[in-house]
């Protein structure tokens, strides 16, 4: 979509229809170029009801995110973060492991309303809707070196639950390494890219995406099992106060990592693990799939199995968990 398209949706977002003169008016512009906005719109996936003689509507509101009301949702903590919201972009996270690189303020925030080129552990392609998803990166610096951060991605999973239970999801949980769960399908996942040195310091570039409310014709685009805030019970969940409850969670559990080590949190993301004590495959890229016994995980957030010889250790990497089918 282009500036254009963007500007003719908030304009519906009033849920009143608006002649295609009426928005070209409003915005000062052609006719012509309101309709091509309008069909960037419907490219986008956005439904729209088309009248003869009314014009246009959308089909159902979208929930803008909006930085005065991320702020005061946070209350307090609203001066650890530097909130910078996108219309469209092709990823938060390259956009701010870019900035990271020349020196962008620790507790930086970039959130899109819509991604191109959104990205997922193991190459996959992140997929968002407009108004339907929460997709933010934030960029965290550390004193010590990179390979400190080991834990990390599980420690971010456990904010996201934290912060989804202080809203009132009963039932997320967490999948080793970096995925969160409500009835065995995806809620939400994280995506983290770092920099620095061995020794330090270093940052990361922590980026996540929620599932607020997906249409069946997005889910159908997505190659796992997915689900919604929706589905979960908290319907149309606002969310500029989602945002605001994440990032509160993630300063309380990023600083006691900073000091602690995710061995500090290791008995807080267990308690949430969905498949402890579980029988599991453990899927390798090549296919190869076996059958495991999930131990638990260990003060660095390695995955600890039984696969029959003994305990091993998985560290994370491009081994992922199955549920026994």
């Amino acid at each position: 979509m282009n500036a254009h398209s963007f500007a003719v949706l908030r304009l519906l977002a009033d849920g009143a229809f608006h002649s295609g003169e009426a928005l070209a008016q409003r915005l000062d512009l052609s006719r012509a170029s309101i309709w091509q906005a309008l069909q960037g719109v419907e490219a986008a996936g956005v439904e729209l009801y088309s009248v003869r003689g009314r014009g246009y509507r959308l089909a159902a509101p979208i929930d803008w995110l909006d930085g005065q009301r991320i702020a005061e949702a946070q209350g307090a903590s609203a001066a650890r973060f530097h909130v910078e919201l996108h219309d469209e972009i092709d990823s938060t996270n390259t956009l701010l492991m870019q900035r990271a690189a020349v020196g962008a303020a620790h507790g930086t925030v970039i959130a899109a309303e819509r991604q191109t080129a959104g990205r997922g552990r193991l190459g996959r392609r992140w997929q968002g809707e407009l108004g339907g998803s929460l997709m933010f990166s934030l960029l965290w610096r550390f004193p010590f070196g990179v390979a400190q951060l080991s834990g990390l991605s599980l420690a971010v999973g456990l904010a996201i639950v934290q912060a989804l239970e202080q809203l009132g999801v009963q039932g997320a949980g967490l999948k080793w390494p970096n995925d969160v769960l409500y009835q065995g399908r995806k809620l939400a996942g994280v995506l983290i890219e770092v920099q620095g040195d061995a020794l330090g310091p270093s940052c990361a570039v922590i980026g996540i995406g929620i599932n607020c409310r997906l249409s069946a014709a997005t889910q159908a685009t997505i190659d796992q099992t997915v689900t919604d805030l929706a589905q979960a019970g908290m319907g149309a969940v606002p969310r500029n106060r989602l945002l605001a409850a994440v990032l509160g969670e993630l300063a309380v559990v990023l600083a006691r990592f900073e000091r602690d080590g995710f061995a500090g949190l290791l008995g807080d993301w267990q308690a949430r693990h969905l498949f402890h004590r579980r029988e599991v495959d453990l899927l390798a890229p090549s296919g190869l799939r076996r059958a495991v016994a999930v131990l638990g995980v260990d003060a660095d957030g390695a995955l600890l199995v039984d696969g029959g010889a003994g305990v091993e250790t998985v560290r994370v990497g491009e081994l992922s968990l199955r549920a026994k089918s």
